[in-house]
């Protein structure tokens, strides 16, 4: 059973006042992905460094975006990671009934644009921070605040790549994303992709001078339909995801710009779902040899310029669960639970496991709340959250957490 939410007539864990003071500051940062998040960076570098922190800052091509990866305790290897992505999604076109970007408190939630996904997580960590006494932890903790979680795990493979080089690797990480404190231990993939289509435009009355971009990308959708219902015979036996099989999904389809005109350009946003790597094999080499075989050379025959090309937006693997995880135990032990689940939504967690650390997933606050107008989080799952973190730094203290890489 989880650890259940104390009674009101019971006082809080001492962290959650600090903690929901800290998230209205977070929250009053607009960090939509397509924005710089360099001041909230900014905010938690500041706040770390205070404590004692040794902080390490990783940015992206443009320099507008950045992660920071923060490490208290002693200076060794291993130790526990607490992870949480700063970027939140548009509010634009929601009708929110209260100002997204300034936190609000009603009926026992907080409201407010990534108060459930997943600045709820980041808050609660800084307030545990800041109840540390550095100087007695048995192995170090790390903060890691990423950048474009939303739009590709961006951020994080920026972060990871640099923990790879400087030969960082925790032991444990817990990533915060809302699992209403469940104990996850392992989501699916998530790869994403923008497929182009370049012919030739003229009249629409002569059909067969032109290449119509379009009706190629219909096409390519059309065998991607094929794929998915090759992809659910495929599940694997016990598959403990639901649905079982990976998933495939047209996000958006663009091209053309009259009824009468041949369409020159065309694109398609899609995306799979694996719940094991050689699907993501077989829908790729399957769209690559579609594409080589059949689609090109009909659209080149009529134009030797015409192109189809894929740009990879994001492929981030899955959390791939593990017979031997300490950071499930652990978690597990902190919140009371008797068991763990898996989810579909993907998290920066798979790639914290390529990595070689034991991850979970962990964080208050439900999915279903997120990327929604009026997004909240209930306090009480704050205060779970607390109280976890809580447990945690009385483990770090007393006792090195225990962490079999074999």
């Amino acid at each position: 059973m989880l650890l259940q939410p104390a009674p009101k007539t019971v006082r809080k864990a001492m962290t959650l006042p600090r903690t929901t003071e800290i998230l209205a500051d977070l929250i009053a940062f607009e960090t939509v992905s397509a924005d710089s998040n360099l001041e909230i960076i900014r905010y938690l570098t500041d706040r770390l460094e205070a404590l004692g922190a040794r902080c390490i800052e990783t940015r992206d091509a443009t320099g507008k975006k950045a992660n920071v990866f923060a490490t208290l305790g002693p200076d060794m290897p291993g130790g526990i990671l607490l992870s949480g992505h700063t970027d939140v999604v548009p509010v634009a076109d929601q009708d929110w009934t209260t100002n997204p970007f300034e936190m609000t408190e009603r009926d026992g939630r907080l409201y407010g644009r990534g108060t459930c996904d997943m600045k709820g997580f980041i808050a609660a960590a800084l307030a545990f921070a800041e109840t540390l006494d550095t100087s007695k932890l048995t192995q170090p903790l790390h903060f890691a605040f990423t950048y474009d979680e939303e739009t590709g795990c961006l951020g994080a493979q920026n972060l990871v790549n640099d923990l790879s080089e400087r030969g960082i690797v925790p032991d444990i990480a817990i990533i915060g994303e809302p699992t209403e404190m469940r104990v996850i231990e392992g989501h699916k993939g998530c790869f994403e992709y923008t497929t182009s289509f370049v012919g030739l435009e003229g009249h629409s009355s002569a059909p067969d001078d032109g290449v119509n971009a379009a009706e190629y990308a219909a096409r390519y959708i059309g065998k991607l339909l094929e794929l998915r219902h090759t992809l659910k015979s495929r599940a694997p036996q016990g598959s403990p995801f639901e649905p079982p099989w990976t998933t495939v999904n047209v996000g958006r389809i663009s091209g053309g710009v009259a009824h009468n005109v041949i369409a020159s350009k065309a694109e398609v946003a899609w995306e799979m779902r694996p719940v094991q790597s050689s699907d993501a094999e077989l829908v790729r080499n399957t769209l690559s040899d579609y594409v080589r075989h059949s689609l090109l050379p009909e659209m080149q025959a009529v134009h030797p310029d015409a192109s189809i090309t894929q740009e990879a937006v994001a492929e981030v693997e899955g959390l791939e669960p593990m017979d031997e995880n300490a950071a499930r135990e652990l978690v597990a032990e902190l919140t009371g639970a008797n068991g763990t689940g898996v989810v579909a939504f993907a998290t920066e967690a798979g790639l914290f496991q390529q990595l070689g650390v034991h991850a979970i997933v962990c964080g208050p606050g439900s999915i279903t709340q997120a990327h929604k107008a009026d997004e909240y989080v209930e306090i009480e799952q704050l205060d779970l959250c607390c109280r976890m973190l809580n447990r945690l730094g009385r483990r770090l203290i007393a006792q090195p957490v225990p962490c079999d890489r074999s």
